[in-house]
């Protein structure tokens, strides 16, 4: 079955088979704990030689090693292996997802996207579209990983606007009599999984069809106040780049004469609704390194207020509380909270993200990585020559409007949830013939 008004449609979703582990077969998305290589040791040291999609995936950690490649072969090497060995079961369904979070159980449906309905370009208008702005060299290495993959596996999620709930109603009518898929704990306290199959073609129908409502015309002009003649059905949250990689791949396909039916045309990711109660946008911080007179260059650019505070977590209050613009500094010699006089964007991402992607050009020894807690920003800043910059949450109420009108966000504007809360590699689906 295929939607092309909502660019969804059923997959052809691959399930590890009953008899493996799936608490050592999931393993968290590959770009979170980039700065924190103790969380990936341990990852190794609980997967062991167990069957597990760390072996099918380059955690970003690696992405600058020098045996890269070598790691990338291994992954689909792997992937073949598995397959060969049948260790992976097909099923023709939509998954419904039901993850512990820090929040609470967020509900979510497994589904392939057309990536000719998606753009990642800032101003797109078509169905899908990032939601911040896409890094255009953070590309190869993931376009590599997949070029030569047999198999993906999705961490992106996928939102989409239903304040009434209406795209799982029929999901959660069905939901005592749906087959189970899977029922684990995660590895490193991420909490619980469960998946069920949603294999009835009318559930399935019912579920699309809830979906495409939410763009008529009617809906879409009631919700945004906005025509729908070029309606934003759906939001990246998590996951962008890996998307934009996947769209690479299939442009490539297309140049060189693939059809509309290959498999390369779609991928596998978690839709999620943008009113779950579970979920909620928390900041991702800054962290610079061999940042010696940033700080003070920031502020100046600025034209920063400053009020000391005591720890991340009071500085962190501290900028949500803020009636203007703020963000925190956090070095050797201590914290401070920075209320910008003379912002240059709408958001305090924004101010901070412009004016640190040109003082880094400037200084090619500073390198910056994104964290998302501040505790561990905080541990991190205080090293010598180092830089943390805590960054303030965006609200959700009027988010889908904003990336319909302005586009996205700045990149790294948001995370949905914690770091332990991001998704778990977990299913897999054919992208190759």
């Amino acid at each position: 079955m295929e939607a092309q008004a909502t660019a969804v449609r059923v997959p052809r979703v691959l399930l590890p088979r009953p008899t493996i582990d799936i608490a050592r077969w999931a393993v968290i998305a590959c770009d979170q704990f980039t700065a924190e290589p103790e969380y990936w040791a341990d990852v190794e040291r609980i997967v062991g030689d167990a069957p597990s999609t760390l072996r099918m995936i380059l955690p970003e950690l690696y992405l600058h090693a020098p045996d890269v490649s070598q790691r990338v072969a291994a992954c689909q090497d792997t992937m073949r292996r598995y397959e060969s060995e049948g260790l992976l079961e097909p099923h023709d369904a939509f998954v419904y997802v039901e993850r512990q979070v820090s929040r609470g159980v967020q509900r979510g449906l497994l589904v392939e996207i057309d990536l000719d309905s998606y753009d990642f370009q800032p101003h797109a208008r078509t169905p899908i579209r990032a939601t911040e702005g896409t890094v255009i060299d953070r590309l190869p290495p993931r376009v590599a990983v997949r070029r030569d993959a047999d198999l993906e596996l999705p961490h992106v999620l996928v939102l989409y606007d239903d304040p009434d709930g209406t795209v799982l109603a029929a999901v959660e009518a069905a939901r005592p009599s749906l087959s189970p898929a899977y029922d684990a704990d995660l590895m490193a306290g991420s909490g619980h999984v469960r998946g069920f199959l949603i294999e009835d073609p009318a559930v399935q129908a019912a579920t699309v069809a809830a979906l495409t409502a939410l763009v008529t015309p009617e809906a879409y002009a009631r919700r945004y106040g906005l025509p729908a003649d070029a309606p934003l059905l759906l939001a990246v949250g998590d996951g962008n780049h890996s998307l934009a990689a996947a769209a690479t791949i299939w442009a490539e396909h297309k140049a060189a004469g693939a059809g509309p039916d290959h498999p390369a045309r779609y991928a596998l990711v978690e839709l999620v609704n943008l009113h779950d109660p579970s979920l909620h946008f928390e900041p991702i911080h800054r962290l610079v390194t061999h940042a010696r007179g940033l700080g003070d260059d920031l502020i100046a650019a600025v034209g920063g207020v400053l009020t000391p505070a005591q720890d991340a977590s009071s500085a962190l209050d501290a900028v949500a509380q803020s009636s203007g613009q703020a963000f925190a500094l956090i070095r050797e010699e201590g914290i401070v909270v920075v209320e910008a006089t003379i912002p240059t964007h709408q958001l305090a991402v924004g101010t901070v993200q412009a004016f640190l992607d040109g003082w880094l050009s400037a200084h090619p020894d500073a390198e910056a990585d994104y964290i998302h807690e501040a505790d561990v920003l905080e541990r991190l800043a205080r090293e010598p020559e180092a830089l943390g910059i805590v960054l303030p949450a965006i609200a959700k109420d009027d988010f889908f409007a904003s990336v319909a009108v302005n586009g996205p966000f700045p990149r790294k504007t948001f995370s949905m949830g914690h770091g332990q809360d991001k998704r778990f590699y977990l299913e897999c689906r054919r992208i190759r013939p």
